[in-house]
């Protein structure tokens, strides 16, 4: 899978991660990639854009993930999540507050793992 690039905030500017930056820091923080995980996060990207975060860039997504791939995947995803949003970890409920579309009017289907 080819790499994406991402806008996200960061101290109130939008920059640009890359799905092998997201590895990189995962790799420096918990000595693994977890690329699996942050293409899991992102594989609704291309069909939705930015609005793509809304259905998994949150604690429910993260808990998604735990429940997937056991306590150190989530705190990749956490590390994805906090990465894309700024340094926060929102909660569905916020995110559904940003963007108009809802993750409850569309079903993705799940991937393969």
């Amino acid at each position: 899978m080819r790499a994406r690039a991402r806008t996200r905030r960061a101290e109130g500017k939008a920059v640009v991660a890359s799905l092998e930056e997201h590895c990189r820091d995962c790799e420096a923080e918990l000595g693994a990639p977890f690329r699996h995980v942050h293409e899991w996060l992102d594989e609704l990207q291309p069909e939705y854009g930015p609005v793509h975060r809304r259905f998994r860039h949150h604690t429910g997504g993260v808990e998604r993930v735990r429940a997937r791939w056991g306590d150190a995947a989530a705190r990749a995803a956490e590390i994805h999540v906090r990465k894309d949003t700024g340094g926060l970890l929102p909660t569905p409920e916020q995110l559904r507050d940003r963007w108009a579309i809802g993750p409850e009017e569309i079903t993705p289907e799940e991937s393969g793992e």
